[in-house]
């Protein structure tokens, strides 16, 4: 296979449904697979059936994005692999092709970052007259899940997405393990993905609380797994975060408390992971132009 296109889906299936829908037609089964996770839902499971071409993986229990994909990512067979959240989609027809010639010209590029376009359109050509242009090409230290590539070459040269978290930060592990590995992050707004997210409506159903516990968790234990000396980073972002998010509000709070309970239940297994990269490269990593979210 010359591309893979893997997602990871959880309770939306006509969100899934809309993306494999859209794919389809820019695809040559011949060189090109799509392999879907379902991650302990059983309303997804459902459309198996409409889509015979699809490559279907699933866990009767969830267990987390970023373990279903360090699963998912296993079972791929092409050269590139090409993420994408369920709820998104490629605005740019030719991204296949486009992402294979940036692939083949960067030397040492091990994934490229597409641009986000966040939000409910009428058309595609609506989502793509939103925003503001930045610039075309930079090198960066991250990427976003929802629209991606990466080399096989380089993923498995890391310790592919973390086990250790669900979800929210899992795409810093693998970008800071495949800088380490001496490979280039490419951003290009020459590739386009609409991510179909109702802002307002994550607001009101809560998932900002949801965002907050799981990131708080994941950067206390992203500085244990990656720093050689993590304490003052944590204390730092322990600090911070109770005072713009933890004392707000008892939601807030209890999430807060949740939080660092767990970071300390799971710790052992947490230590088990720790793979320190040394500071003068975590500076450089900090160095390049950071994405624009």
């Amino acid at each position: 296979m010359d591309v893979s296109i893997v997602i990871v889906t959880k309770n939306r299936s006509k969100e899934l449904a809309k993306t494999l829908n859209i794919l389809k037609p820019y695809l040559d089964l011949e060189i090109h697979e799509v392999l879907v996770f379902i991650d302990g839902c059983s309303e997804t499971q459902d459309i198996m059936t409409s889509f015979e071409w699809v490559k279907w993986f699933k866990s009767e229990k969830s267990i987390g994005a970023s373990p279903a994909r360090n699963q998912l990512y296993q079972q791929a067979s092409g050269k590139i692999y090409i993420g994408f959240d369920d709820d998104a989609h490629p605005l740019t027809t030719t991204f296949i092709k486009d992402v294979q010639n940036l692939f083949h010209k960067t030397k040492d590029l091990g994934i490229i970052a597409f641009k986000e376009i966040k939000g409910i359109f009428e058309s595609d050509i609506q989502a793509l007259n939103y925003g503001i242009e930045e610039s075309e090409h930079y090198y960066t230290n991250d990427f976003i899940g929802c629209g991606f590539a990466i080399s096989a070459e380089a993923y498995k040269k890391t310790n592919g997405f973390p086990t250790w978290m669900t979800i929210y930060g899992e795409e810093t592990c693998v970008a800071w393990e495949v800088l380490h590995n001496k490979y280039k992050i490419l951003y290009t707004n020459q590739i386009k993905v609409n991510h179909r997210v109702d802002l307002e409506a994550r607001k009101k159903t809560g998932k900002n609380y949801f965002r907050f516990k799981h990131q708080l968790i994941n950067t206390i234990n992203f500085y244990l797994v990656y720093y050689q000396k993590p304490f003052i980073p944590i204390i730092k972002v322990i600090i911070h975060n109770g005072k713009k998010y933890g004392f707000k509000n008892k939601t807030y709070f209890k999430n807060y408390m949740f939080a660092l309970a767990q970071v300390v239940y799971k710790l052992p297994k947490t230590l088990k992971s720790r793979a320190p990269i040394a500071i003068d490269n975590i500076n450089t990593f900090k160095q390049l132009e950071a994405l624009k979210y």
